[in-house]
């Protein structure tokens, strides 16, 4: 039985399917190792999968869609999706081929709204890997307020972006993925993620810089 969803800005757990944990399933082992014993028929390896990589897909899932309730229902279909398909992974990063079923449910919510999906001009040429400004922790509580300011700002300019390039820079700039595994993750070639990323960032650096609040925090030129 599917449980009640409880993902959402507050990072609870997301609830795939209601049971007790087993005691055999390891509280640290690999993806592989878990995706394998899914396979299988264990629910609880299934489980602690979906504990692993929940919120990261919550949050691809949010700043895609920019609904928390939106965001919950593509994760919570997503998960299901991936549990169904189990029989579909050929190996490789488990986040990789999980993010690919988050994103593109995504998409399809979005269709469903009508919301565009603008085209990207991928075959353009690529920047070398920028330089972007850090925003480091500090004790400053002035400081502190700025940078809270830069975090809303870097949010609402992501809105400017068509959805496959605001992707594309959640993956690699947001949260770390190389780019062959974006590249696994969005279904497309590592120059298309290189090309869809130099132009995601050549325009935010362009809204930052009309930002007085961004002063001084937007990606260098090359």
């Amino acid at each position: 039985m599917v449980a009640q969803r409880t993902v959402g800005q507050s990072s609870q757990p997301f609830a795939f399917m209601h049971r007790a944990p087993a005691a055999h399933v390891p509280a640290i082992t690999s993806d592989e190792t878990l995706v394998s014993a899914a396979v299988r028929g264990d629910l609880d390896a299934f489980n602690h999968l979906v504990r692993i990589h929940e919120r990261q897909a919550y949050a691809v899932a949010y700043r895609l869609l920019r609904s928390p309730q939106a965001a919950e229902d593509a994760v919570q279909d997503a998960f299901l999706l991936a549990y169904r398909g189990l029989h579909t992974y050929r190996g490789g990063a488990f986040r990789s081929w999980m993010m690919r079923i988050v994103t593109n449910r995504c998409y399809d919510i979005l269709r469903a709204s009508n919301r565009s999906i603008a085209s990207s001009l991928d075959d353009q040429i690529v920047e070398s890997e920028p330089r972007w400004a850090s925003v480091a922790p500090c004790d400053d509580p002035a400081r502190h307020a700025a940078q809270t300011e830069l975090g809303a700002v870097l949010e609402n300019a992501l809105d400017i972006l068509p959805a496959d390039q605001r992707l594309t820079v959640i993956l690699c700039d947001v949260q770390g993925y190389s780019y062959d595994e974006a590249a696994q993750a969005t279904g497309v070639a590592i120059g298309t993620v290189k090309s869809r990323l130099s132009r995601a960032r050549a325009a935010l650096r362009d809204e930052l810089r009309r930002c007085p609040d961004a002063d001084g925090y937007a990606p260098a030129a090359d």
